[in-house]
């Protein structure tokens, strides 16, 4: 805990002492909550991944642009790289990594749109993919970064953190490596993309116990393993801006079955912040996973709440600048303390 604790004030001292700005880069989803975040801190952004667009099994990619959105961007100079993302479910991407005339039909729909709206590039976040299709998804990264690179565009990848490189011990471990972890040959990605957003959080989710959303101890081990697989320029580190509340959810199933039932949902800033006020409940500061938390008691049963916040913001960032990355990917725009914001500068443009 004590070199822990040494490493994180080394990188808080030294931050300032970089050239290069880390690359602030946003997720932003179609709500008008996600906007308003967007357009309110449009100048701290520096770069813009909207989820506008999906595509299926057969390489139909469907969705458009939010007009204001891609409008106001343009106004301030602000590059937008677009997320392609499945909508087909896992055997639906299994259709389309080897279906050559539908990869075909894919690339093709996005240099269009590309041409279209001026984007700079995409981003390709597949997941829940299986481990057997990894040699399948590296190709179809390859053939979309060359095709891309040819009409000046970008391809970044957004990647489920996979550090130790195989698939541990537990049930829950392996099923992770089947179907979530394995399937990404980071080093391979690394080579034909132009960026790798190692997405570090949902260490704990709504399918496990409560946990930190991302612990430091672990995103520290994450970052650390991907470091020797990608290139600190083409790295950007995943920053949670939304938590989880863990609760007791109705053990009677649908079909009227019964069992356990540990449930859990996002909570987001705004909701989280006024929630421990109401509830009366202590924040807490874990100074081992750099995270903020609270419980309170409903029914007589315990909720808990991690709540990502400017501290442990401010903390993440500090690694950026420590490992000197390309910068970080934060998720989501809206979701976030509104203090995150006074840890940043105005992006370099």
């Amino acid at each position: 805990m004590k070199r822990l604790a040494c490493f994180l004030a080394a990188a808080l001292a030294c931050g300032a002492a970089f050239a290069k700005q880390p690359t602030a880069l946003f997720y932003l989803m179609s709500s008008q909550k996600s906007t308003n975040s967007f357009t309110a801190h449009i100048d701290k952004i520096g770069l813009l991944v909207p989820t506008w667009y999906q595509v299926d099994g057969q390489g139909l990619v469907n969705g458009s642009p939010d007009r204001y959105v891609l409008d106001l961007a343009k106004q301030h100079r602000l590059p937008v790289t677009p997320i392609v993302s499945m909508s087909a479910g896992r055997n639906g991407f299994h259709v389309l990594l080897h279906d050559e005339t539908a990869k075909q039909h894919m690339i093709a729909s996005m240099l269009q749109q590309a041409a279209e709206q001026g984007y700079a590039g995409y981003q390709f976040d597949f997941e829940s993919i299986s481990w057997t299709d990894r040699d399948a998804y590296t190709l179809l990264v390859k053939q979309t970064a060359e095709a891309l690179h040819k009409h000046g565009l970008t391809l970044s990848i957004a990647v489920v953190p996979n550090g130790p490189g195989y698939a541990g011990e537990g049930a829950f471990s392996k099923w992770m490596w089947q179907y979530w972890r394995g399937a990404y040959d980071v080093a391979a990605l690394a080579h034909y993309a132009d960026l790798i957003c190692l997405m570090t959080y949902d260490q704990h989710t709504r399918w496990t116990t409560p946990g930190p959303v991302d612990g430091m101890p672990w995103v520290l081990d994450q970052l650390k393993y991907a470091s020797k697989l990608v290139p600190k320029n083409k790295l950007s580190l995943g920053i949670a801006l939304y938590g989880y509340r863990w609760y007791t959810g109705n053990p009677v199933r649908d079909d009227g079955s019964e069992a356990s039932n540990i449930s859990a949902t996002y909570i987001d800033a705004d909701e989280s912040i006024p929630l421990s006020q109401e509830q009366k409940a202590s924040v807490q500061w874990d100074a081992v996973e750099h995270e903020s938390w609270y419980y309170f008691y409903r029914d007589g049963m315990r909720e808990w709440v991690f709540m990502p916040d400017a501290h442990s913001f401010r903390d993440r960032y500090a690694l950026v600048k420590q490992y000197d990355l390309q910068g970080f990917c934060a998720w989501v725009l809206g979701a976030e303390d509104p203090k995150v914001w006074d840890e940043l500068p105005v992006a370099e443009r």
